[in-house]
């Protein structure tokens, strides 16, 4: 199993949300719940479309919900 890059915040936000369900989440962010358990695994990294979704439904910026895993990469 490969994990991505990106983390995510997503568990901790749907808990800070009323308990949002991930089946919640993925019917607001036009996904299936497969997408979002595996985002929450950290085995998919999301395109910057979903990205940005995910973050609107939390009302969040997409570096609130998203960030990068592994500092020894330089992103320059």
């Amino acid at each position: 199993m490969t994990t991505s890059p990106i983390g995510n915040h997503l568990r901790r936000l749907r808990f800070d949300h009323g308990e949002m369900t991930q089946e919640a989440l993925a019917r607001a962010a036009g996904v299936t719940r497969q997408t979002v358990i595996a985002l929450e695994a950290g085995r998919y990294a999301p395109s910057l479309e979903l990205a940005f979704r995910l973050a609107r439904v939390f009302g969040k910026q997409v570096d609130d919900v998203f960030f990068w895993r592994d500092d020894s990469v330089a992103l320059t």
